[in-house]
Protein backbone atom coordinates (compact mmCIF):
# COMPACT_ATOMS: atom_id res chain seq x y z
CA UNK A 1 0.00 0.00 0.00
CA UNK A 2 1.80 3.47 -0.87
CA UNK A 3 1.31 6.53 1.41
CA UNK A 4 -1.89 8.92 1.18
CA UNK A 5 -1.04 11.97 -0.60
CA UNK A 6 -3.85 13.40 1.90
CA UNK A 7 -1.03 12.79 5.04
CA UNK A 8 0.78 16.11 4.88
CA UNK A 9 -2.37 18.37 3.84
CA UNK A 10 -2.92 21.73 5.50
CA UNK A 11 -4.76 21.40 8.81
CA UNK A 12 -4.81 24.71 10.40
CA UNK A 13 -7.85 24.49 11.90
CA UNK A 14 -9.58 21.07 13.06
CA UNK A 15 -13.19 22.39 14.15
CA UNK A 16 -15.60 19.89 16.49
CA UNK A 17 -19.01 19.45 15.55
CA UNK A 18 -21.42 17.58 17.96
CA UNK A 19 -22.51 14.92 14.85
CA UNK A 20 -26.21 14.14 16.63
CA UNK A 21 -27.29 17.86 15.83
CA UNK A 22 -27.87 18.00 11.88
CA UNK A 23 -28.32 22.22 12.49
CA UNK A 24 -24.67 22.53 13.28
CA UNK A 25 -23.32 20.00 10.67
CA UNK A 26 -25.42 20.58 7.57
CA UNK A 27 -23.26 23.66 6.44
CA UNK A 28 -20.31 23.80 8.18
CA UNK A 29 -18.25 24.12 5.26
CA UNK A 30 -18.94 28.06 4.91
CA UNK A 31 -16.89 28.80 8.06
CA UNK A 32 -13.81 27.80 6.12
CA UNK A 33 -12.21 25.64 8.79
CA UNK A 34 -9.09 23.29 7.06
CA UNK A 35 -10.81 20.11 8.80
CA UNK A 36 -14.23 19.20 10.49
CA UNK A 37 -13.95 16.81 13.70
CA UNK A 38 -17.32 14.95 13.69
CA UNK A 39 -17.73 14.14 17.22
CA UNK A 40 -19.37 11.03 18.08
CA UNK A 41 -17.76 10.93 21.71
CA UNK A 42 -18.09 13.37 24.75
CA UNK A 43 -20.53 15.66 22.81
CA UNK A 44 -23.40 12.78 22.19
CA UNK A 45 -24.78 11.46 25.69
CA UNK A 46 -25.12 7.82 25.99
CA UNK A 47 -28.60 7.58 24.75
CA UNK A 48 -27.81 9.66 21.64
CA UNK A 49 -24.78 7.61 19.70
CA UNK A 50 -27.06 5.74 17.57
CA UNK A 51 -28.83 8.99 16.45
CA UNK A 52 -25.61 10.66 16.33
CA UNK A 53 -24.64 8.14 14.36
CA UNK A 54 -27.95 8.30 12.02
CA UNK A 55 -27.30 12.14 11.63
CA UNK A 56 -23.22 11.62 10.50
CA UNK A 57 -24.58 8.86 7.91
CA UNK A 58 -26.93 11.08 6.07
CA UNK A 59 -24.87 14.58 6.37
CA UNK A 60 -21.44 12.57 5.42
CA UNK A 61 -23.45 11.05 2.15
CA UNK A 62 -25.90 13.63 0.79
CA UNK A 63 -23.39 16.89 1.55
CA UNK A 64 -20.99 18.56 -0.53
CA UNK A 65 -18.42 19.98 2.14
CA UNK A 66 -16.45 21.83 -0.55
CA UNK A 67 -12.95 20.70 -0.09
CA UNK A 68 -13.32 20.75 4.00
CA UNK A 69 -11.68 17.25 5.43
CA UNK A 70 -14.06 15.16 7.09
CA UNK A 71 -13.08 13.50 10.50
CA UNK A 72 -14.80 11.27 12.91
CA UNK A 73 -14.12 11.33 16.76
CA UNK A 74 -15.12 7.89 17.57
CA UNK A 75 -15.74 6.40 21.20
CA UNK A 76 -13.17 5.03 23.12
CA UNK A 77 -12.31 1.32 23.13
CA UNK A 78 -13.07 0.84 26.21
CA UNK A 79 -16.92 1.45 25.22
CA UNK A 80 -19.32 -0.75 23.17
CA UNK A 81 -19.36 2.01 20.12
CA UNK A 82 -16.37 2.48 18.34
CA UNK A 83 -16.94 -1.05 16.20
CA UNK A 84 -20.09 0.63 14.68
CA UNK A 85 -18.68 4.24 14.57
CA UNK A 86 -15.90 3.11 12.20
CA UNK A 87 -18.10 0.95 10.31
CA UNK A 88 -20.76 4.02 9.80
CA UNK A 89 -18.08 6.14 9.40
CA UNK A 90 -15.89 4.36 6.93
CA UNK A 91 -19.46 3.46 4.81
CA UNK A 92 -20.43 7.31 4.61
CA UNK A 93 -16.73 8.34 3.44
CA UNK A 94 -15.28 10.19 6.24
CA UNK A 95 -11.85 11.07 5.38
CA UNK A 96 -10.11 10.10 8.55
CA UNK A 97 -10.97 8.55 12.27
CA UNK A 98 -9.43 10.29 15.49
CA UNK A 99 -9.04 7.46 18.04
CA UNK A 100 -9.70 8.98 21.45
CA UNK A 101 -7.55 8.87 24.83
CA UNK A 102 -4.82 6.91 22.47
CA UNK A 103 -2.21 5.47 24.98
CA UNK A 104 -0.57 2.18 22.96
CA UNK A 105 0.71 2.08 18.91
CA UNK A 106 -1.73 -1.59 19.57
CA UNK A 107 -4.65 0.95 20.11
CA UNK A 108 -3.83 2.17 16.62
CA UNK A 109 -3.66 -1.18 14.80
CA UNK A 110 -6.69 -2.27 16.47
CA UNK A 111 -8.75 0.59 14.88
CA UNK A 112 -6.92 0.34 11.36
CA UNK A 113 -7.76 -3.88 11.35
CA UNK A 114 -11.49 -2.66 11.55
CA UNK A 115 -11.04 0.40 9.13
CA UNK A 116 -9.79 -1.67 6.80
CA UNK A 117 -12.60 -4.71 7.42
CA UNK A 118 -15.25 -1.38 6.80
CA UNK A 119 -13.29 -0.90 3.47
CA UNK A 120 -13.75 -3.87 1.75
CA UNK A 121 -17.10 -4.35 3.71
CA UNK A 122 -18.54 -0.94 1.88
CA UNK A 123 -15.87 -1.02 -0.99
CA UNK A 124 -14.05 1.79 -0.23
CA UNK A 125 -10.63 2.50 -1.58
CA UNK A 126 -7.88 0.73 0.41
CA UNK A 127 -6.15 3.04 2.68
CA UNK A 128 -8.41 5.71 2.10
CA UNK A 129 -9.32 6.36 5.26
CA UNK A 130 -6.95 7.74 7.29
CA UNK A 131 -6.22 7.71 11.18
CA UNK A 132 -5.08 10.10 13.80
CA UNK A 133 -4.61 9.48 17.46
CA UNK A 134 -5.60 11.91 20.54
CA UNK A 135 -3.47 11.60 23.59
CA UNK A 136 -5.39 12.76 26.79
CA UNK A 137 -2.62 10.98 29.76
CA UNK A 138 0.59 10.76 30.27
CA UNK A 139 1.04 7.05 28.76
CA UNK A 140 -0.07 8.44 25.90
CA UNK A 141 2.72 11.23 25.80
CA UNK A 142 5.30 8.74 26.92
CA UNK A 143 4.01 6.46 23.84
CA UNK A 144 3.50 8.72 21.77
CA UNK A 145 6.59 8.06 19.20
CA UNK A 146 5.13 4.51 19.16
CA UNK A 147 1.80 5.84 18.05
CA UNK A 148 3.46 8.21 15.76
CA UNK A 149 4.80 5.16 13.58
CA UNK A 150 2.36 2.35 13.91
CA UNK A 151 0.72 2.81 10.92
CA UNK A 152 2.66 5.05 8.47
CA UNK A 153 0.06 4.39 5.43
CA UNK A 154 -2.32 5.89 7.08
CA UNK A 155 -1.30 8.36 10.23
CA UNK A 156 -1.96 11.93 9.87
CA UNK A 157 -0.54 12.94 13.37
CA UNK A 158 -1.00 13.23 16.86
CA UNK A 159 -3.69 16.40 19.07
CA UNK A 160 -2.96 16.53 23.01
CA UNK A 161 -6.07 16.90 24.69
CA UNK A 162 -5.91 19.15 27.26
CA UNK A 163 -8.59 18.84 29.53
CA UNK A 164 -8.01 14.56 30.44
CA UNK A 165 -4.31 15.78 30.39
CA UNK A 166 -4.50 18.46 33.26
CA UNK A 167 -6.74 16.11 35.48
CA UNK A 168 -4.17 13.66 35.57
CA UNK A 169 -1.49 15.77 35.81
CA UNK A 170 -3.36 16.81 38.83
CA UNK A 171 -3.63 20.34 37.98
CA UNK A 172 -5.79 22.98 35.78
CA UNK A 173 -5.32 25.90 33.07
CA UNK A 174 -3.02 28.93 33.42
CA UNK A 175 -2.44 31.42 31.12
CA UNK A 176 0.86 31.25 29.26
CA UNK A 177 0.31 27.40 29.85
CA UNK A 178 3.31 26.12 31.86
CA UNK A 179 0.84 23.18 32.93
CA UNK A 180 0.66 21.80 29.34
CA UNK A 181 4.51 22.59 28.07
CA UNK A 182 5.84 19.04 29.14
CA UNK A 183 3.73 17.05 27.56
CA UNK A 184 2.77 19.53 24.10
CA UNK A 185 6.63 19.00 23.80
CA UNK A 186 7.03 15.50 24.03
CA UNK A 187 4.30 15.44 21.74
CA UNK A 188 6.05 17.66 19.02
CA UNK A 189 9.75 15.94 19.58
CA UNK A 190 7.69 12.86 18.71
CA UNK A 191 5.94 13.88 15.80
CA UNK A 192 8.81 15.66 14.38
CA UNK A 193 11.15 12.37 14.63
CA UNK A 194 8.34 10.28 13.12
CA UNK A 195 7.74 12.65 10.25
CA UNK A 196 3.98 12.95 11.12
CA UNK A 197 1.88 16.51 12.12
CA UNK A 198 1.26 17.84 15.71
CA UNK A 199 -2.28 19.49 17.07
CA UNK A 200 -2.66 21.54 19.86
CA UNK A 201 -5.95 21.30 22.40
CA UNK A 202 -9.09 23.81 22.04
CA UNK A 203 -9.30 26.69 23.87
CA UNK A 204 -12.75 26.99 25.47
CA UNK A 205 -12.60 30.41 26.74
CA UNK A 206 -14.38 31.86 23.83
CA UNK A 207 -15.05 35.36 25.49
CA UNK A 208 -10.90 35.39 25.73
CA UNK A 209 -10.13 36.05 22.49
CA UNK A 210 -6.63 37.85 23.55
CA UNK A 211 -5.94 34.51 25.59
CA UNK A 212 -6.70 32.72 22.16
CA UNK A 213 -4.11 34.59 20.45
CA UNK A 214 -1.41 34.48 22.85
CA UNK A 215 -2.19 30.59 22.92
CA UNK A 216 -1.83 30.24 18.99
CA UNK A 217 0.87 32.72 18.65
CA UNK A 218 2.92 30.14 21.33
CA UNK A 219 1.48 26.71 19.35
CA UNK A 220 3.09 28.04 15.83
CA UNK A 221 6.34 29.15 17.90
CA UNK A 222 6.41 25.71 19.63
CA UNK A 223 5.90 23.80 16.20
CA UNK A 224 2.36 23.00 15.90
CA UNK A 225 0.59 22.44 12.19
CA UNK A 226 -2.77 23.99 13.89
CA UNK A 227 -5.00 23.79 16.69
CA UNK A 228 -8.26 21.76 17.19
CA UNK A 229 -11.25 24.37 17.93
CA UNK A 230 -14.55 24.80 18.91
CA UNK A 231 -16.30 27.86 17.28
CA UNK A 232 -16.34 29.16 13.37
CA UNK A 233 -15.47 32.90 15.65
CA UNK A 234 -11.36 30.69 16.17
CA UNK A 235 -10.57 30.06 12.63
CA UNK A 236 -9.54 33.66 11.59
CA UNK A 237 -7.23 33.96 14.05
CA UNK A 238 -5.78 30.64 13.76
CA UNK A 239 -5.23 31.09 9.73
CA UNK A 240 -4.01 34.43 10.04
CA UNK A 241 -1.45 33.11 12.74
CA UNK A 242 -0.23 30.05 10.87
CA UNK A 243 -0.41 31.78 7.11
CA UNK A 244 3.40 32.83 6.55
CA UNK A 245 3.47 36.72 6.52
CA UNK A 246 4.86 38.89 3.51
CA UNK A 247 8.23 39.13 5.00
CA UNK A 248 8.62 35.54 6.21
CA UNK A 249 7.53 34.31 2.31
CA UNK A 250 10.14 36.83 0.85
CA UNK A 251 12.82 35.58 3.36
CA UNK A 252 12.23 32.01 2.40
CA UNK A 253 12.26 33.45 -1.00
CA UNK A 254 15.70 34.79 -1.25
CA UNK A 255 17.00 31.67 0.95
CA UNK A 256 15.64 28.72 -0.99
CA UNK A 257 16.57 30.94 -4.59
CA UNK A 258 20.35 31.35 -3.20
CA UNK A 259 20.48 28.03 -1.87
CA UNK A 260 19.63 26.49 -5.56
CA UNK A 261 22.16 29.23 -7.25
CA UNK A 262 24.89 27.60 -5.07
CA UNK A 263 23.87 24.08 -4.94
CA UNK A 264 25.27 23.12 -8.14
CA UNK A 265 28.75 24.64 -7.29
CA UNK A 266 29.26 22.87 -3.99
CA UNK A 267 28.96 25.75 -1.88
CA UNK A 268 26.98 24.76 1.21
CA UNK A 269 27.32 27.64 3.22
CA UNK A 270 26.10 31.28 1.46
CA UNK A 271 24.94 35.02 2.39
CA UNK A 272 21.23 36.29 2.41
CA UNK A 273 21.03 39.60 3.16
CA UNK A 274 23.99 39.98 5.10
CA UNK A 275 23.25 36.96 6.93
CA UNK A 276 25.47 33.75 6.54
CA UNK A 277 23.35 31.25 5.92
CA UNK A 278 24.07 27.02 5.57
CA UNK A 279 21.51 24.03 4.71
CA UNK A 280 20.06 23.48 7.83
CA UNK A 281 18.47 26.84 6.62
CA UNK A 282 16.44 25.54 3.51
CA UNK A 283 14.08 22.88 4.73
CA UNK A 284 12.53 25.80 6.89
CA UNK A 285 12.36 28.12 3.83
CA UNK A 286 10.73 25.44 1.58
CA UNK A 287 7.94 24.78 4.49
CA UNK A 288 7.30 28.68 4.39
CA UNK A 289 6.90 28.43 0.41
CA UNK A 290 4.99 25.35 0.72
CA UNK A 291 2.61 26.93 3.46
CA UNK A 292 2.41 29.97 1.57
CA UNK A 293 1.01 27.84 -1.34
CA UNK A 294 -1.59 25.77 0.52
CA UNK A 295 -2.74 28.86 2.47
CA UNK A 296 -3.67 30.30 -0.93
CA UNK A 297 -1.10 33.45 -0.19
CA UNK A 298 1.86 33.01 -2.89
CA UNK A 299 2.00 33.53 -6.38
CA UNK A 300 5.25 32.49 -6.91
CA UNK A 301 7.42 30.62 -9.27
CA UNK A 302 9.18 28.48 -6.61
Amino acid sequence: MTANPNLKRLRRTMMFLPAQKPSLIKDAYIYGADSLMFDLEDAVAENQKDAARFSLYHALTTINYRGCEKIVRINGLDTPHWKEDIRVSVAAGCDGIRIPKCEHASDVRTVVEHIERAEHEFRRPEGSTLVMSALESPLGILNAYEICLACPERMIGVAISGGDFRKCMQTSYQPGGIEMLAGRGQMLLAARAAGVQCFDTVFTNLNDVEGFRAEVIQNKQMGFDGKSIISPKQIAVVHEVFTPTEKEILAAEKIVRAYREMETSGVGVFTVDGKMIDIAFVPGAERTIALAKASGVYEGDL
